[in-house]
């Protein structure tokens, strides 16, 4: 968790200038603010980053995703191509849309495949939500030549991927609209909070318009504004804002480090038998949040997870059995579980949620242990863990062979 651990000056003088005018609230009250306006600050912060010509702030990761559907068209009974490897507000905000996720495959990437794009397709689907998973980023070139071909909306959420890129292009602007998150375990926080970004004007008006009410934020009183369209409050506040200003201009120093750190730790890994890495299809995009371990075949990996708990190694995940981001334990998705009746409900789901196909996710998920990398790492730690690794890795593979 980078961000969260260089808090310092910088976030308290962001917080400072918000308390000491008392305005909370993103909009309005310009006579008091003392010209400080955190959440346009931030987005402007996230501009710089990105190279995106609009950005949204808002309360969160997940609302960004939902507004940025909303904004980009995409509604009540469209077939949404959605990962089924992603933190499960991606497919959230789908179901909360009224749209239907129709789950494809990923590859070692650990994004969504051109390939598995093409072979969800449907005379229904509308859109792919694709998600830039653990830092890194999807192979866009063909992944964009079937969205062209289909003539498909592309939203990206790259909430785990703020400022990685592809071939230049940063993650989050290939497509109609794009979002990050900046909640408490990115390589920068606000604590709570997200950041839809677009390069088209008039995605960006919808959602500004759709995350406040319906408010059109024209004029100074804002109990007379108008309402262009119906919204509902995704509001981020200037206290949030304040600290993803900070934040998010360390990300730069941040990145630097983590790719040094990442670079370290795959060289010593390297010469380990049984590892190899997750595939970046632009290394020079990389956020280096994350240092994805792909090991064999999925017995050798839940061997390696039990040696390293053995061992008292720390600070990885192995997603294959994780609640929040893999298919296999989203039992309420699977039964639609739902404390009010959603449209698919109504619509029918588009996939038998129970039953599904996925054999490459499930073989790449199964191989897959995810390490997030710390900014405040020695040479020292990192020798250290990764010769704790490799032991775990060669007596999981001496126990395959007895």
């Amino acid at each position: 968790m980078p961000g969260t651990e260089l808090f310092g000056a910088e976030e308290r003088k962001e917080i400072e200038d918000v308390l000491s005018t008392g305005v909370l609230f993103r909009y309005n009250h310009d006579a008091l603010r003392n010209n400080h306006w955190k959440a346009k600050d931030f987005e402007n912060e996230v501009k710089k980053i990105t190279g995106a010509k609009f950005a949204h702030a808002m309360s969160s990761g997940s609302t960004a995703v939902a507004t940025a559907l909303a904004a980009s068209g995409i509604g009540t009974g469209d077939e949404v191509i959605v990962p089924p490897f992603t933190f499960m507000a991606t497919i959230e905000a789908v179901l909360f849309v009224g749209a239907l996720p129709v789950f494809a495959e990923i590859d070692e990437t650990l994004c969504l495949s051109a390939e598995g794009i093409k072979k969800a397709i449907t005379p229904k689907t509308k859109a792919v939500c694709l998600v830039h998973m653990c830092g890194g980023m999807a192979d866009m070139d063909p992944i964009m030549k079937v969205i062209s071909d289909h003539n498909l909306i592309l939203v990206e959420d790259a909430g785990q991927s703020f400022s990685s890129s592809y071939k230049g292009t940063s993650t989050g602007l290939f497509g109609k609209a794009g979002c990050y998150s900046f909640d408490f375990f990115k390589i920068a926080t606000a604590g709570e909070g997200g950041v839809m970004v677009t390069n088209d004007e008039t995605t960006y008006k919808k959602a500004d318009v759709y995350s406040d009410h319906g408010h059109d934020h024209i004029g100074a009183v804002r109990g007379m504004e108008q309402h262009p369209y119906l919204g509902f409050n995704y509001r981020i506040s200037e206290l949030h804002a304040a600290v993803g200003v900070a934040q998010t201009r360390r990300v730069p120093q941040i990145k630097e480090k983590n790719r040094a750190n990442k670079k370290m730790l795959i060289e010593l890994l390297s010469k380990t038998p049984g590892v190899s890495f997750a595939r970046l299809p632009d290394p020079e995009g990389d956020s280096a949040t994350c240092l994805n371990l792909l090991l064999p075949d999925t017995a050798t990996a839940q061997r390696v997870v039990d040696e390293m708990k053995a061992a008292g190694v720390a600070g990885f995940d192995y997603w294959f059995k994780n609640m929040y981001h893999f298919i296999n334990q989203w039992d309420h998705i699977k039964e639609m579980r739902t404390v009010s009746k959603l449209p698919i409900e109504i619509l029918g789901a588009p996939q038998d949620y129970k039953n599904l196909h996925l054999p490459k996710t499930q073989e790449t998920i199964g191989r897959l242990i995810s390490f997030g990398i710390k900014y405040k790492w020695t040479e020292e730690d990192m020798r250290t863990l990764a010769g704790k690794i490799s032991e775990c890795v060669t007596k999981a593979l001496k126990t395959e062979n007895v």
